[in-house]
């Protein structure tokens, strides 16, 4: 058997998006490789050179496979440059080791560390976060999600709530538990994303650590009573679904004067976003940009009611 190889050198704010792209016709494995993990690392900078890369089953199909990939980032392209994809087929002994060798540990914050599944977790102080890196979102090397990662390891105190809020790849979830919350629950209104946390948190072997649950705010406003109101909840999501989610009550979610970790909203979003949460009552504590990506981190009001909007 033979594998197509379809790889693309990108700049780190687009590998999410260029990985999903290529998921899309190649089941069989996404790599993302960071070329300086010491650069990626680094507070406030995305990593200027990421390798995309996919495998595509040799066979009838592959060309149309391949077509399709290539409209897909000809489409993203008009949205951010990008190279052509480059291509080879390789046989199938070294498809698994080629694979694997492109993913390695990547280090957030001061001691988060981002480890494939299978990779020996280094020695060390640092807190792994093991994951399927087959996964495209939530791996990490988007700047929305270090941004969160980096916010939680400094805000989160130990024994807190937490409440994950579109988890993903429950990346946020692990990483909370890892941090010493005390209860942590994650929700996510895509049921596959839901399969994904539930996965990563067995690879973890914290699965009974976190609830989760098919679900969004509804869900968390409806059976969350006001003495188990989390202390600490992050969002990682489109701005525009943030915006809906103040409208809808996301201030009343956790506890008052708890902490909002709001991430995923582009500089162009953030002047209207800082207003409505100013208009729930949320006290902005801090504003955090990496790129052309902000994270907001709030106070929820002490009064645990929304201010007029």
């Amino acid at each position: 058997m033979k594998w197509l190889e379809v790889s693309l050198r990108v700049d780190g704010e687009l590998a999410e998006a260029v990985a999903d792209v290529l998921a899309r016709y190649a089941p069989n494995g996404i790599a993302i490789h960071v070329d300086d993990l010491a650069e990626a690392s680094t507070e406030g900078s995305a990593p200027s050179c990421v390798t995309v890369t996919a495998y595509l089953r040799v066979d009838d199909e592959t060309p149309i496979r391949q077509q399709r990939i290539e409209e897909g980032l000809w489409h993203l392209s008009q949205i951010q440059p990008l190279p052509s994809p480059s291509c080879r087929v390789i046989e199938e002994e070294n498809w698994s080791d080629l694979w694997k060798a492109k993913y390695q540990p990547l280090p957030i914050g001061e001691r988060l560390l981002i480890v494939p599944a299978w990779h020996p977790v280094p020695e060390g102080d640092s807190l792994a976060i093991i994951l399927d890196p087959g996964m495209a979102f939530g791996t990490g090397l988007h700047p929305t999600t270090r941004l969160c990662l980096r916010a939680m390891e400094e805000y989160l105190k130990a024994g807190e709530a937490v409440v994950d809020l579109g988890c993903g790849s429950g990346i946020l979830s692990i990483a909370a538990v890892l941090l010493g919350a005390g209860e942590v629950r994650a929700l996510d209104s895509d049921p596959l994303a839901v399969e994904n946390t539930r996965e990563n948190l067995a690879r973890n072997e914290i699965l009974d650590r976190v609830r989760v649950q098919t679900g969004s705010l509804p869900l968390l406003l409806d059976e969350n009573q006001s003495d188990r109101k989390a202390d600490v909840l992050v969002a990682n999501i489109y701005a525009i679904v943030l915006a809906e989610l103040l409208d809808s009550g996301l201030t009343q979610a956790i506890r008052p004067g708890g902490t909002l970790i709001l991430s995923g909203i582009m500089k162009h979003q953030v002047e209207t976003l800082q207003t409505k949460c100013e208009a729930y009552g949320a006290k902005i504590l801090e504003r955090r940009q990496e790129g052309d990506w902000i994270a907001l981190i709030l106070q929820t009001p002490a009064s645990g009611r929304a201010a007029e909007h």
